[in-house]
């Protein structure tokens, strides 16, 4: 490389007088990038992120794992090359809001609060989650209800990279709360187009239904619209000063729509022996993957690919749930799931692989070689810290973290990450129907508690994977491996506690279940039983003498005292807590 030093080794040997190569070498010294002490050989222009989040895109949605031979992503092709291709990514959430929480904050949905799909706009603001206090879709527990909103109070990605000096933009969905939580309450200088629903408003297609965005053109596609505002942004910037710019797509996400030309093009390569047959979703695949291709492109364009970080993933996995119908390239009507995500178990709205097992590439100049592949066991809080660091940005005071910097495996290296937990206390009614549950993974090792499910009163229920040997999830190894249940169990307990998480509690009103302990240990912990539950006349029986504390459903403290006779008579009709020792009761008065 022709360097600053080049030159004053070929003047020097010139026979040229000194004036005349003095005044060259200033111009020349003038006319050179500046360079980092530390590092001569890297100049001091900081790097540029660009964070490309898909919606619904499932890990065999795309080419990158060759679990498909109906799709097409020619362009994550194009972007893996660039970098390292994840193999085990997770989001933090087999929903969506949760998991753009947690990329933005570095912490799992069970910190942030947002446990939950938010619905695009709500008259109550809910910055806190909480429990239920009806019955909800299951008999046994009542779910929790999530926050609505991501608190502005956070220091988010936006807020930290546009105090350092970023521009920065975010493109296309949210899904995180209106005003005054949009984008621009979190960092972004724009957001386009500046909309918190879960889909396009109207649809892909234009016209739209966009409040103050519409289509330049008839028929119109949203993604290639994001693509051309994105690129348009990029190339107004002053290209010697660092951007950060969120794309995160309303692509794969219902409503099913697609264009026309593209829907025909698929339509002729269905085989109807496959599980993925659905020729609208195919080229939703497409027109994700033709926007990629468009930033792509322009960064090239740019000339600024080698100052760069482009992450790509998605929010959950693929949705299996949903119906679609299509019609045959002969003109048959068949009703078909949106895709599959074999050889996963599940889909969105559940923890199983499925939901969670996501698609990802990590470009980052001067730490991943190229064209590279990663079985590393990374979870979408991982970004923050990550992207921070490389930046070399201090981590926010008082703000914790539960990602982790994945640099090691950016390089290549050995990478064992701390357990990674996916907390979703709630009924989704997905394909698998799974009641409110956790997971924790570490190392092969999955265990799900899905909550007071077990056969015993007051009891959880429990499976236990071997995901190096059945990514399937097809053989619970939970009563032939109860040592690991236990330790992993401690894991997810001591988790819970840490991050003050919320969690479904048993639901009094259960006619089953008229003694409503809780115990966290499958293997028959001693207990202290409240009865009888629920109660008429407010009085409650211990089965033995007890310090107890009684307090409401939200934590805030009514009563507290010895003995083994609970008197809440007067007390409004209503759920109540009752902690005895570390078991918590839920009663109701009735």
């Amino acid at each position: 490389m022709f360097t600053f030093l080049s030159l004053i080794r070929i003047l020097m040997t010139m026979e040229m007088d000194m004036k005349i190569i003095f005044k060259i070498l200033l111009v020349g010294f003038l006319s050179f990038p500046a360079y980092s002490q530390n590092n001569p050989t890297a100049p001091t222009v900081k790097m540029n992120v660009i964070f490309i989040l898909a919606d619904d895109l499932g890990w065999s949605d795309c080419t990158l794992y060759g679990n498909t031979t109906l799709y097409k992503t020619p362009n994550l092709e194009r972007l893996a090359k660039r970098g390292m291709t994840f193999s085990n990514a997770h989001s933090a959430s087999p929903l969506c809001s949760p998991s753009r929480a947690s990329i933005l904050t570095g912490q799992t949905p069970a910190r942030t609060g947002i446990t939950n799909a938010l619905a695009g706009k709500s008259d109550e603001v809910l910055l806190q989650p909480k429990n239920a206090e009806s019955d909800g879709a299951s008999p046994k527990i009542l779910p929790c209800i999530s926050a609505n909103r991501l608190n502005t109070n956070v220091q988010t990605l936006g807020k930290i990279l546009k105090a350092q000096g970023y521009a920065t933009a975010h493109f296309g969905k949210w899904h995180l709360g209106n005003e005054p939580y949009s984008p621009y309450e979190h960092g972004f200088d724009e957001d386009i187009p500046h909309w918190p629903g879960t889909g396009p408003a109207g649809g892909y297609i234009a016209p739209w239904q966009f409040p103050n965005f519409k289509e330049k053109k008839p028929n119109e596609h949203i993604e290639d619209r994001m693509a051309d505002e994105a690129v348009e942004w990029m190339s107004s910037l002053d290209i010697n000063k660092p951007f950060y710019m969120n794309f995160w797509q309303f692509s794969v996400h219902a409503p099913l729509k697609a264009k026309a030309n593209l829907i025909d093009f698929y339509r002729s390569n269905i085989d109807m022996t496959k599980n993925q047959r659905s020729p609208t979703y195919a080229a939703m695949v497409h027109s994700m993957d033709d926007a990629v291709g468009k930033l792509l492109d322009e960064i090239d364009r740019l000339g600024i690919a080698d100052r760069t970080i482009i992450v790509f993933t998605s929010d959950n996995g693929g949705n299996i749930s949903l119906r679609i119908n299509e019609t045959t390239k002969n003109g048959q009507s068949y009703l078909t799931a949106p895709t599959d995500n074999s050889p996963l178990r599940g889909g969105k709205g559940t923890i199983f692989e499925g939901g969670i097992r996501v698609p990802c590439v990590v470009v980052m100049p001067g730490v991943t070689a190229l064209n590279k592949k990663s079985d590393a066991l990374i979870q979408s809080t991982d970004f923050y810290p990550t992207l921070l660091n490389k930046l070399g940005i201090p981590l926010p005071v008082n703000h914790i973290l539960d990602g982790v910097d994945i640099s090691p495996a950016l390089k290549g290296a050995t990478f064992n990450r701390k357990p990674m937990f996916t907390f979703f206390p709630h009924i989704n009614g997905s394909e698998d129907n799974m009641p409110p549950s956790i997971a924790v993974t570490e190392g092969d090792f999955k265990l799900i508690r899905q909550f007071y499910q077990g056969d015993i009163c007051g009891k959880h229920e429990y499976l236990l994977y071997d995901l190096g040997n059945d990514i399937g999830e097809k053989n619970n190894l939970a009563t032939t491996q109860p040592t690991k249940v236990n330790k992993l169990d401690a894991l997810i307990e001591n988790y819970l506690s840490a991050t003050n998480a919320v969690v479904p509690i048993p639901n009094p009103r259960a006619r089953a279940c008229n003694i409503l302990s809780v115990s966290e240990n499958i293997f028959g912990e001693s207990r202290i039983s409240v009865f009888p539950n629920p109660s008429t006349d407010g009085i409650f029986n211990l089965s033995q003498n007890s310090n107890w504390k009684v307090t409401s459903i939200l934590g805030n403290q009514i009563l507290e005292g010895n003995g083994d006779i609970i008197n809440l008579q007067g007390y409004p009709k209503g759920i109540y807590l009752i902690k005895l020792g570390e078991v918590i009761n839920s009663v109701v008065i009735e």
